[in-house]
């Protein structure tokens, strides 16, 4: 029986291996070698790594940090300790804010003005570039007076910037020497007697604006008030309302009187004889460049030309025919050899001493109406007319009219230059109206141009 359970064990087992893919024996009925068992070492490895998990687990959760060798600059690494986190983030922000207030007093003392005879003009220079383009640092009022102020409460969101900047104009730096002398003065007293002088020469230069000054200006002896309104508008002011100084009439009855005198340059030669031509202007239309200023009111809806601006007007005639209408406008005047904007205002209006050079200190789109009569012709470089033309069209407002009265150029210009400018500008043409200048004589080819233009309302 033994022997037969044996055989039978043997036959299922050599059935196993046959099942299995094994040889059950050889060719000669003795059965293969069997298989090597495992290394000891093996079921050791794992004992081991079995060993070392429970160990960094016991390490990692008991709240121990994790060192790495990392620079000494570098913060250390908190796993699962949330206070060591904060405190470590609590230093790293205390370490960010030092470093900001350093910076901070940095840029201070970088930027803090250095007043004559301060301590920190002792103390520390300002960056050679705060006055480059300069050919020497400017010293006293004028560095006083160009140089950018901090706001005493610090950065101001609606400027941008921390600091001050004045408001100069760049031609300023090719006339320093001038420009020196009209900033030597006693601070707090009366200014220079020919500040008026200086002061047009600088801008008529481009130095403009120029820098304030902390002088008070002078007025004249035994001031006259003006006459009121609506007398004022038609009156000539007592002179003793103008200082006289720097002009070569010291009255106005020599500037009145001029105008009838031959021989003699002076600009706007019959502008305040207020009995003669200038009583005349803009009243009538005579069919050609000759506008009257009832004709051009017509050409939009009533009571909608408010306010406006006069570019290079003289003594101020064309605001005050227009005031009579209930329009306000603004005079851009210059006191070529004669008070020109003390005039103006005697009559009850406002100058504006700009030149032409300048931009518009008007917002954009607020004009109804822009005028300009002889400060606009041939004479203006082309780049600085067709600026101030798109200056033009920038404050009128949509729909607002600008009257283009005596244009001067010469016959082959006019196709040949200044239409194509106009055009280029944009606006649309109202009323356009030419014609020879025959003064002189017909062979000069000498031409006037008027037109009314329309900004586009979009």
């Amino acid at each position: 029986m033994y022997a037969a359970k044996h055989r039978g064990h043997s036959s299922q087992q050599q059935h196993v291996d046959v099942a299995m893919g094994g040889v059950a024996a050889d060719g000669h009925g003795h059965r293969p070698p069997p298989r090597p068992a495992p290394r000891r070492h093996a079921k050791l490895k794992i004992l081991l790594v079995v060993i070392a998990t429970n160990l960094v687990s016991v390490y990692l959760f008991s709240g121990a940090s994790l060192s790495v060798h990392l620079p000494a600059s570098a913060p250390r690494i908190h796993l699962w300790d949330s206070a060591a986190l904060l405190r470590d983030l609590n230093a790293t922000r205390a370490a960010l804010a030092g470093a900001r207030a350093e910076l901070a007093a940095l840029r201070a003392q970088c930027n803090t003005p250095c007043w004559p005879g301060s301590a920190p003009c002792t103390a520390t220079r300002r960056r050679p570039t705060d006055f480059e383009g300069w050919p020497e640092e400017p010293k006293g009022e004028l560095k006083l007076a160009i140089e950018p102020h901090r706001l005493p409460l610090g950065f101001n969101v609606n400027f941008g910037t921390d600091e001050l900047f004045p408001g100069l104009g760049f031609a300023c730096r090719n006339f320093q020497d001038e420009l020196a002398r009209y900033m030597s003065y006693d601070v707090g007293a009366e200014c220079p007697d020919d500040d008026a002088a200086a002061a047009l020469q600088l801008m008529l230069k481009g130095c403009e604006p120029l820098p304030r000054r902390r002088c008070r200006a002078r007025s004249p002896a035994r001031y006259a008030h003006p006459a009121p309104l609506p007398r004022s508008l038609w009156s000539i002011p007592p002179d003793t309302t103008v200082r006289w100084e720097p002009y070569t009439c010291k009255n106005y009855t020599c500037l009145v009187t001029r105008a009838r005198a031959r021989g003699g340059s002076y600009f706007c030669k019959d502008c305040f004889d207020l009995d003669g031509k200038e009583r005349r202007r803009w009243l009538a239309d005579n069919g050609g460049p000759g506008f009257s200023i009832d004709g051009v009111l017509r050409t939009r809806p009533p009571g909608t030309v408010r306010i406006g601006l006069d570019i290079g007007g003289g003594t101020g005639t064309f605001a005050a025919r227009m005031a009579e209408r209930n329009v306000t406008v603004v005079t851009t005047t210059l006191d070529l050899d004669a008070p020109f904007n003390a005039f103006v205002a005697s009559r009850g209006l406002v100058p504006l001493q700009i030149s032409l050079m300048q931009r518009l200190p008007f917002a954009d789109g607020v004009l109804d109406i822009v005028h300009s009569m002889n400060a606009l012709s041939n004479s203006v470089p082309d780049a600085v007319l067709e600026a101030a033309l798109f200056d033009i069209y920038r404050v009128l407002r949509p729909g607002g009219i600008f009257w283009l009265d005596h244009f001067f150029c010469l016959g082959p210009q006019l196709n040949a230059t200044y239409v194509p400018i106009f055009d280029r500008v944009g606006f649309h043409r109202l009323r356009w109206k030419a014609g020879r200048k025959l003064d002189l004589g017909a062979e000069r080819n000498e031409w006037y141009v008027s037109a009314l233009l329309e900004k586009p309302v979009t």
